[in-house]
């Protein structure tokens, strides 16, 4: 058992874009709100935030991005894209990597890289 703590983290842009939005943990989560909840609303509500946040990150990821993440189906809720899923898949499968990756270099150095991980449950299930 290692003495430490640590959080591997995944973020994905476009190589040619220059600001700070990106997709990460909290666009996933918010896109996995979506698809159990068929709304945004609902989704940003579950994870205790205002509408008008998931909207703007969502919309700023989507940027971010160049693809579309999201159907928006107005009072009928909305539902991942084609694309929208795939990145999402992407991006849990990078993330569990990287997780992997740091836990297995933790180990290596200090033992037990498993208990290592986020306390705040912020590693992939």
């Amino acid at each position: 058992m290692n003495r430490f703590y640590y959080i591997a983290r995944v973020r994905i842009k476009r190589k040619e874009d220059q600001g700070k939005e990106y997709f990460g943990r909290g666009v996933a989560d918010l896109l996995h709100g979506v698809d159990e909840f068929h709304s945004l609303n609902l989704a940003a509500q579950h994870m205790g935030m205002a509408y008008s946040k998931a909207w703007r990150i969502v919309k700023q990821a989507e940027e971010a991005l160049g693809l579309q993440l999201l159907f928006r189906m107005r009072k009928n809720g909305s539902r991942l894209t084609a694309e929208g899923r795939t990145m999402l898949e992407a991006y849990e499968e990078a993330e569990q990597a990287a997780w992997e990756a740091a836990d297995a270099v933790m180990e290596k150095y200090f033992g037990g890289g498993a208990d290592g991980k986020d306390p705040g449950n912020a590693a992939p299930a």
